[in-house]
């Protein structure tokens, strides 16, 4: 089952990474978006997990089949991806369509996401966390390399808003793979009735009571918003600024994203030897600090190659150690029937500051220019490190058995 569970996450994974590319491109390469609507246009995407996040953790909380949300969500965001050529192809695609299905795409990924915490926990044993988490992230990983090198060829091909019908396909290849599992979810189902334990601030009142989750959600909250503010301007500023084609962009980030891979086969050895809340630690730090080579990045194309690559490379390394780590951590620290209440409370938080620290990035690209910013970035995500460097996580060796 998990075998199954795994392939529905590489398949809709892989599409995921070729919008990534694909619709930021469209964006400046089609409608001749700025840096103020690259910010937007990002913001539009991760809005929902600031507005709906709660209330979506509480209402999937009580829903007895979360693979029945996934489905719906994975079947609906193919529909709405299809939307983007036809309005192309009629000669009607204007920026505000993108602004639009990006929110609305957005929203059922934050449904579709909600639910997936509970449904891990439904597939895998507590034992086996650490190493399922580890194969989902390669899987992410490996969606990494093939994605971004076929949305960059794909837009160079046939055309950005023709490149996203490969993501819509691929929704429509992870809902048919979910159709075919069939785990017990009962376990998963919250039964009470009390406001204190399912009312859609219960998830934020237990975060704030576990000194796990607490310390893991303000880290990486932290880290979320300055990251935001270098993801809404890093595709503007390296085709402009820095005179990357699509094509050499979408392969350089997938090559790169082989240290995803790499970070992937690592984590789990690491963790063995070095205690998991350590190598959470080193990853708020592996993840952030080498992208300010991108704003050192200078010289000739190919010492500018290098050292994007050379960003690009270590940061997949460092996001997969804390993917990993801090995925597995929270999961074993929050009860069954809590997972997807405290899911939603920590998207509120940790999701909803992304649509901030991109209209941050697009407000301080337009005033203070596209470079400084790139740099205050890179520099500040650093500091999420904080806030688990002096808390419980540097002493856990092992997953918590039970939820603190």
């Amino acid at each position: 089952m998990f075998r199954t569970y795994w392939s529905a996450h590489v398949v809709s994974l892989v599409g995921e990474q070729i919008s990534y590319l694909a619709l930021p491109l469209l964006a400046v390469l089609t409608v001749g978006a700025g840096p103020a609507e690259m910010g937007y246009l990002t913001a539009a995407a991760l809005l929902p997990n600031l507005l709906f996040s709660l209330a979506a953790g509480a209402w999937v909380d009580r829903r007895p089949a979360k693979r029945h949300i996934m489905i719906g969500a994975d079947l609906v965001r193919a529909g709405l991806l299809l939307v983007v050529p036809v309005l192309a192809f009629a000669g009607l695609l204007q920026l505000w369509h993108l602004y639009v299905i990006a929110f609305l795409t957005g929203t059922l990924t934050l449904l579709f996401e909600v639910a997936n915490n509970s449904l891990f926990a439904s597939v895998v044993p507590r034992a086996d966390y650490i190493g399922a988490n580890s194969l989902l992230n390669g899987a992410r990983a490996m969606s990494y390399v093939a994605g971004p090198s076929a949305g960059g060829l794909l837009v160079q091909t046939i055309t950005a808003p023709f490149a996203l019908i490969a993501d819509a396909v691929s929704y429509l290849g992870s809902a048919i793979l979910l159709l075919r599992i069939r785990p017990d979810e009962s376990a998963a189902v919250s039964t009470s009735s009390s406001p204190e334990e399912s009312g859609v601030l219960s998830g934020l009142r237990y975060i704030a009571r576990s000194a796990v989750l607490r310390s893991l959600l303000l880290g990486v909250t932290v880290l979320n918003l300055f990251n935001y503010v270098f993801h809404a301007l890093f595709i503007l500023y390296v085709t402009t600024a820095l005179g990357l084609s699509a094509g050499q962009l979408g392969v350089l980030i997938g090559v790169a994203s082989v240290g995803g891979l790499l970070g992937a086969v690592i984590t789990g050895p690491l963790t063995r030897r070095f205690g998991v809340g350590p190598v959470a630690i080193a990853g708020f730090v592996v993840f952030p600090l080498p992208l300010v080579l991108v704003p050192l990045a200078a010289g000739g194309e190919p010492t500018i190659m290098a050292m994007v690559f050379a960003a690009e490379f270590l940061s997949s390394i460092g996001v997969m150690m804390l993917d990993i780590t801090v995925g597995s951590l929270q999961t074993a620290a929050t009860p069954l029937t809590r997972l997807s209440l405290v899911s939603g409370a920590k998207r509120t938080v940790n999701y909803g500051v992304r649509p901030l620290g991109a209209l941050l990035g697009g407000f301080l690209g337009e005033t203070i220019g596209i470079h400084p910013t790139i740099w205050i970035a890179s520099v500040g995500a650093v500091t999420g490190t904080l806030f688990v460097l002096f808390s419980p996580i540097r002493r856990l060796r092992e997953l918590p058995d039970q939820p603190d």
